[in-house]
């Protein structure tokens, strides 16, 4: 019934739990360094003055994702049960989490606004 709309909640879950690990470009200390994902964050020397700050954003982003990934597995169901309204009261809170990466990641909010318009 919703096929399409389940294949491209399924991708954005896979997305989602992967931010951490495909990152996107984010600058870190005083000299505007670089660290593009969780592995560089991890790579850097433990004497780099902003080592932390790096490792704890995007550990941040990976939980994000975690969380906005199981609320997309909520909203799949929802999806192949016809629930329309479970699904997209479960996309919003999706969209809702990505909130402070979405300039970054902007996954879930196409998909919330695809699920209202099928709604309306």
């Amino acid at each position: 019934m919703y096929e399409e709309l389940i294949g491209l909640v399924q991708q954005a879950i896979d997305a989602s739990e992967r931010w951490a690990e495909t990152g996107w470009p984010v600058a870190f200390g005083s000299r505007n360094v670089s660290v593009p994902s969780l592995k560089e964050a991890e790579a850097l020397p433990r004497t780099a003055v902003f080592r932390r700050e790096a490792v704890n954003y995007w550990k941040q982003v990976q939980l994000t994702g975690a969380d906005a990934a199981a609320s997309g597995r909520k909203a799949l169901r929802a999806l192949k049960q016809g629930d329309l309204e479970l699904a997209a009261g479960a996309l919003y809170f999706c969209r809702y989490q990505e909130a402070p990466f979405a300039s970054s990641t902007n996954t879930w909010t196409k998909l919330y606004d695809a699920v209202l318009n099928k709604a309306a």
